[in-house]
């Protein structure tokens, strides 16, 4: 770890992936990578490579992918919440880390995040800013990093929306990465065969 954020990082790891599997037969976020690595492992490794509090919050009944973040090196948290959607599961995870200094928000169907833009982006977190996203060609992408001064607006959210109208109601820092990654989920099997 060259860089050692006081910034949280809070990994949404508690969808049910029904676009890989409308059967809910396997999770994708437990599907392996070509280099057999798990889709949420090698996100959350991004986000340990700079940030030594990562908080992954798993839906109830996802044992198998709680043990598998938990073996990499992440504290888990079960949302009971995470039925209503990734706003409720990212507010559970804001008021279960109520102290912190402000969040990285990532997705755990994101894997190909460089943990230089992770690293990058809790550098402005830390440095006060109020919320920053990367941009890659024009393109806003995940994660995002919030400052405590957004505790109250994201401990309120609930649904499938996220974090979107916090986003659109502020003005957001641009930070611009070149990094591909920040655009780059598994939606489908085919998702699973991308290179970082």
């Amino acid at each position: 770890m060259t860089y050692a954020s006081s910034t949280t990082a809070l990994l949404l790891a508690a969808g049910r992936g029904t676009r890989f599997d409308p059967a809910g037969v396997q999770n994708k976020l437990l599907a392996p990578l070509p280099d057999g690595t798990p889709v949420a492992c090698a996100a959350a490794h991004a986000l340990l490579a700079t940030m030594s509090n990562v908080i992954a919050i798993v839906r109830p009944g996802a044992e198998a992918l709680a043990q598998a973040l938990n073996d990499t090196g992440c504290n888990v948290f079960f949302s009971t919440d995470a039925e209503r959607g990734m706003g409720a599961s990212l507010a559970a995870g804001v008021r279960a880390t109520a102290d912190a200094e402000g969040w990285i928000v990532a997705l755990a169907d994101m894997p190909w995040i460089a943990p230089s833009t992770i690293e990058a982006l809790a550098r402005r977190v830390d440095a006060g800013a109020s919320i920053v996203a990367p941009v890659f060609r024009g393109r806003r992408g995940h994660p995002v990093g919030f400052g405590a001064m957004h505790r109250a607006a994201l401990s309120a959210l609930d649904g499938d929306i996220g974090a979107r109208r916090l986003l659109e109601a502020n003005d957001v820092a641009a930070l611009e990465v070149d990094d591909a990654g920040i655009l780059a989920d598994v939606d489908t099997h085919a998702d699973l065969q991308r290179q970082r």
